[in-house]
C-alpha cells in the first residue's frame, strides 16, 4: 500500500510540473492576435449597370421614375384574373382570414370621415386609404404577384392599376393609364395623410 501510495504521489508531481511547462508555453504573451480580415474576399463580382437598372425601379408620389407604357381596364381585368384573383378574390374582395388572410383591394366605405384610426377592423383598401396612384403602380411592379414579385412587365402593372382604380369608382373604365396621366389621379384618402417634413434630434427620440 505504501508503495503505492508513493507511486501516486510521484505520477501526481510529475502531472503537476507537465501543467507547469505547459502553461509557460501557452502562456499569454506567446498567444497571436487575431488577423484582421482582408478587405476584400474575392468573392462575387460588381454588379453591371444594366442589372442595377433593372432594380432601379422605384416610383415616387410624384411620379418620378414611371416608366414608358400604359394600360388600360380591360386589358387589367384580364391579367387581374389570370395573376391576382387567386389570392385577393375575383373583384378584389380578399380571401382567407386571420394570419392566412389577403386583403381586400376594392371598397370605397366608409365614404365619410377618416375613422381608421378609432376602429381598426376596418379594411383599408385602395379606394378609400391608399393615398397616391403612383405609389399603387411602385407596389404592385415590385412586390406583386407574391410569387413571383416584380414578373409584371410596365404594361401590366399599368392595366392593373387603372383596372383597381376603376373598380374603387376613382377613374372611369375608359381612361389609359401612362406616365402623363397617372400622376393626374387624385386618390380619395390624399388629403388624410401629410409629408413627414420633422428634422430629427432629440425631441424626436
Amino acid at each position: 500500500m505504501r508503495r503505492a501510495a508513493a507511486l501516486l504521489l510521484v505520477a501526481f508531481a510529475c502531472d503537476r510540473a507537465s501543467d507547469a511547462r505547459l502553461g509557460r508555453a501557452t502562456g499569454a504573451s506567446d498567444v497571436r492576435p487575431t488577423p484582421a480580415p482582408p478587405a476584400r474576399y474575392g468573392v462575387g463580382r460588381a454588379a453591371t449597370a444594366a442589372e442595377v437598372a433593372a432594380l432601379d425601379v422605384d416610383v415616387g408620389p410624384d411620379g418620378a421614375g414611371l416608366p414608358p407604357g400604359s394600360g388600360t381596364y380591360a386589358r387589367g381585368a384580364a391579367v387581374y384574373a389570370e395573376k391576382c384573383a387567386s389570392c385577393h378574390g375575383a373583384r378584389g374582395e380578399g380571401t382567407g382570414s386571420g394570419s392566412a388572410a389577403y386583403p381586400r383591394l376594392v371598397g370605397r366605405d366608409p365614404r365619410e370621415g377618416f375613422p381608421f384610426g378609432q376602429d381598426p377592423k376596418l379594411a383599408k383598401t385602395v379606394g378609400n386609404y391608399w393615398p397616391y396612384a403612383t405609389t399603387l403602380f411602385d407596389y404592385v411592379r415590385r412586390a406583386m404577384p407574391q410569387m413571383a414579385p416584380g414578373t409584371l412587365t410596365a404594361d401590366e402593372t399599368y392595366a392593373l392599376v387603372a383596372f383597381l382604380l376603376a373598380e374603387n369608382e376613382i377613374v372611369g373604365k375608359d381612361v389609359v393609364m401612362d406616365a402623363r396621366t397617372l400622376p393626374q389621379v387624385v386618390m380619395p384618402a390624399r388629403q388624410r395623410f401629410v409629408r413627414d417634413d420633422r428634422k430629427g434630434g432629440a425631441e424626436f427620440r
